[in-house]
């Protein structure tokens, strides 16, 4: 058989910690995504293309880019003599909390690892796209690159990953300011050492969330999403994410935080069109600020990262 000489992929968005799982609990999200080709050289070597879309401005230098570190990471396990070339399509802003750093590398690989002699499973890709995400954010965490690579809401351990049924009436609702918040800023919001004592709240309602969704209970669910941990600390970076959860609260949400690092606000709710009431109600929220806003209604369990050709 021939060899496959190009492969091209996308990697959806996610939203990281999902209130109740900080580095290691995030799911995917239908709408916005990244795109990468990538192509074999000849050359033992990982190089970037021209980066278009929502953003170009990004390092060209493989190891300090998230789909290139991915790469090099890759490339090294599975000790191949060919390179890679990869050209970047972003559609997901950096800075957004919505999963942009991860998908790049997600997306990178998963077309990259069609090229391979053998190509490895799904699950086996995970510790490169940590490497990719690592990059980015200083740290090594799956809450993102977890739900890329496998759909749905998924528990991102340091080496394992595992993907939780969620109940068919969970919809997101994700409202993504005009703004920009950079990961390792809002990381520096958590830098003072918790109490034990403010632990185990949080770690009370990971328990009640993850019971909820097992047992397909939506008011299990709902008592557990909130985020007495992290988003005190990070609430103050967002303009108006007070009034945004207030208002996703009001419009029937089952509970709603901080995507990931943020800006970015999410709702778990009822159904797709109660997720599409919360969705217009946070949007509302946000124009009082003032502040612009894009909203994006997904099911919880949304799409993994796939091929395209």
């Amino acid at each position: 058989m021939k060899a496959r000489l190009e492969a091209k992929a996308f990697a959806p968005a996610s939203v990281g910690n999902a209130a109740v799982g900080f580095d290691v609990l995030g799911h995917s999200l239908a709408g916005p995504r990244d795109v990468a080709t990538v192509r074999r050289i000849d050359a033992p070597e990982v190089r970037l293309a021209p980066i278009r879309g929502v953003v170009t401005d990004l390092p060209v230098d493989p190891a300090r880019n998230t789909a290139g570190a991915a790469l090099l990471s890759l490339r090294a396990a599975a000790k191949v003599r060919f390179g890679f070339e990869v050209a970047l399509e972003k559609g997901i802003p950096l800075g957004s909390g919505l999963g942009g750093s991860a998908a790049s590398a997600v997306a990178a690989l998963v077309a990259a690892n069609a090229l391979l002699p053998r190509p490895l499973a799904r699950e086996a890709l995970y510790p490169h796209a940590l490497a990719g995400e690592a990059v980015a954010s200083g740290s090594a965490h799956g809450d993102n690159v977890g739900p890329q690579l496998l759909g749905g809401l998924v528990i991102a351990g340091h080496a394992r990953l595992v993907k939780v049924p969620v109940p068919r009436r969970l919809w997101a609702a994700v409202v993504h300011p005009h703004a920009v918040l950079e990961t390792k800023v809002a990381r520096a919001a958590l830098a003072a050492p918790y109490a034990i004592g403010a632990v185990v709240p949080q770690l009370e309602r990971l328990s009640l969330v993850l019971a909820g969704c097992y047992a397909k209970d939506l008011s299990l669910i709902a008592e557990g999403l909130e985020d007495v941990l992290v988003e005190p600390r990070r609430a103050h970076l967002i303009a108006g994410f007070s009034e945004v959860k207030a208002a996703a609260l009001k419009a029937g949400a089952l509970g709603a935080s901080i995507s990931g690092a943020g800006p970015s606000v999410f709702a778990w709710c009822d159904g797709e069109a109660k997720a599409r009431r919360v969705g217009a109600a946070m949007r509302r929220a946000f124009a009082a600020v003032p502040v612009g806003s894009d909203v994006f209604v997904s099911p919880v369990n949304g799409p993994r990262a796939e091929l395209l050709r």
